[in-house]
């Protein structure tokens, strides 16, 4: 259940600003599958549990996060449910 005052999507440049990158970077970054994104018609919004996950790994790794690796695990995720007909997750 989401927080109370807490967005459960941020528009992208909220994402952008909370991440400190410019909002262009971040638009490349999911226009070339390198961030996790959902694009509703013609606007791309960033779930919160993505930042969530790259803080955690952050912090959990003491280093760099990858959101490219995580863009590529979800890309696996949704391959092998497509050949085995099951769900991504």
């Amino acid at each position: 259940m989401p927080n109370a005052g807490r967005p459960v999507f941020y528009t992208v440049r909220e994402a952008a600003r909370l991440l400190r990158v410019d909002a262009s970077t971040l638009y490349r970054a999911i226009r070339e599958d390198s961030f996790p994104a959902v694009k509703v018609r013609t606007r791309y919004v960033v779930p919160a549990v993505a930042l969530d996950r790259l803080i955690a790994d952050a912090a959990e790794s003491g280093g760099r996060v990858d959101p490219a690796q995580m863009a590529a695990e979800r890309r696996t995720a949704r391959e092998v449910a497509r050949v085995t007909g099951g769900a991504p997750w």
